[in-house]
């Protein structure tokens, strides 16, 4: 972008030209819910699997910590967050 003229560089930048999404056609939902009510299905058998064969406490621990650091995860890198990126929108 350093060694571009004005034209060039408003050309780069038109906002027809930017990724926006909003052009992209998507499909059916249908898919995707059927896809979600089957992967949670698989997920809570094989969590209720897991949870039945816990045997003692130190078991009990790493599960909580496991489920303890799934939680902070989709915390920190979640969308909502304040460091996210929403204010740095480019184009519109």
């Amino acid at each position: 972008m350093a060694n571009t003229d004005i034209t060039s560089r408003s050309q780069y930048e038109r906002t027809d030209l930017l990724a926006g999404g909003e052009g992209l056609r998507r499909g059916s939902e249908r898919g995707s819910v059927i896809y979600v009510v089957v992967a949670l299905a698989i997920a809570v058998a094989l969590g209720w699997g897991a949870i039945e064969m816990i045997e003692n406490w130190a078991q009990w621990l790493v599960l909580g910590v496991l489920a303890l650091f799934t939680g902070a995860l989709m915390f920190a890198v979640g969308p909502d967050r304040a460091g996210a990126g929403s204010r740095f929108k480019i184009g519109r």
